[in-house]
């Protein structure tokens, strides 16, 4: 078994286990004193029902989020300008399932962006993973071109190979297999997006940004050279906790595009496991005039969503 889907058989093997046997084992032990074993039973069977959702349909249902952003920064050339966002689709985990990519590039295309950008986290522990990929992101299209950033998972260093000659060769090839696909990976850099008048606005890509034990290899003062005050700036950068550390009340960032949490790949109303880790870990936050929008993203290193 290659180390792609050894991976994702073991981070299946112990998600599963947690879901099918320790959570249910536990509310059993707990309620079976309360209320005795036949009712207690109903508990792990309501568990067991909602995982078996989670995890043969829940992680098939793509749903498209809209979110809106007012600024006073924005030109007027660029109103109504729109901007799809993808994040943490994790291909590697479709190795078997190659279908549902063919339908998200149909959903991504079917809303007609005028910009499409990814906030990291295309791959799970190798770039070799995006290689039967490339032929259907490469049909993702928007007038204003596809841009991604680098998310944890795409430095490649949760594999069992974890030498600095491995993990280079990873990066390198992912890198190039981007730019084939038709993706302009921004590292800790800008680029202008201008409208035939003059008018235009920037988008900015960091390098992940986390605190450990994530990597931390961003720079966004690097990425803002030579952006002046007062232009309006899309920030893409995986983790949404870097919104607060760096961003917010510290630059003029009217929006910031993250990912990385899936909102915990659960979600019920509210609640998310996601929330006990994460200040903005889902959805839309204003604060002081800026805004973050918070990817659940679409795939994860085990196919399970549930109402997230």
């Amino acid at each position: 078994m290659n180390v792609k889907l050894r991976h994702n058989t073991m981070m299946r093997l112990i998600f599963g286990s947690i879901l099918f046997i320790g959570i249910p084992g536990l509310l059993f032990l707990a309620a079976w004193p309360i209320v005795g074993w036949r009712w207690a039973l109903a508990m792990p069977a309501l568990i067991w029902s909602v995982v078996i959702y989670g995890f043969f349909f829940g992680w098939r249902h793509i749903v498209v989020r809209a979110a809106t952003c007012r600024s006073g920064l924005l030109p007027p050339a660029f109103e109504g300008y729109r901007v799809l966002q993808l994040s943490d689709i994790h291909i590697g985990t479709f190795l078997r399932n190659r279908g549902f990519i063919d339908k998200l590039v149909d959903v991504v295309n079917a809303q007609h962006p005028d910009l499409v950008v990814f906030t990291g986290d295309l791959v799970n522990v190798s770039a070799d993973e995006l290689i039967p990929f490339q032929h259907a992101l490469r049909q993702i299209h928007a007038p204003d071109g596809v841009f991604s950033i680098m998310g944890n998972h795409d430095y490649c260093e949760y594999g069992t190979d974890k030498s600095l000659r491995n993990v280079a060769r990873n990066r390198h090839v992912l890198q190039y297999l981007e730019e084939k696909m038709g993706w302009q990976l921004l590292l800790n850099e800008n680029v202008t997006i201008a409208r035939g008048d003059g008018e235009a606005i920037a988008l900015i890509g960091v390098e992940n940004s986390s605190r450990p034990p994530f990597p931390d290899y961003g720079d966004l003062p690097r990425a803002m050279t030579g952006l002046p005050g007062g232009m309006f700036k899309i920030l893409l950068s995986h983790d949404p906790s870097h919104w607060r550390r760096e961003v917010l009340g510290k630059t003029d960032i009217a929006l910031t595009l993250s990912g990385h949490t899936h909102a915990g790949q659960l979600r019920i109303g509210k609640f998310s496991p996601a929330r006990w880790a994460y200040n903005e870990w889902g959805g839309k936050y204003i604060e002081n005039g800026a805004m973050l929008h918070v990817s659940l993203g679409v795939g994860g290193t085990v196919p399970f969503r549930l109402g997230a």
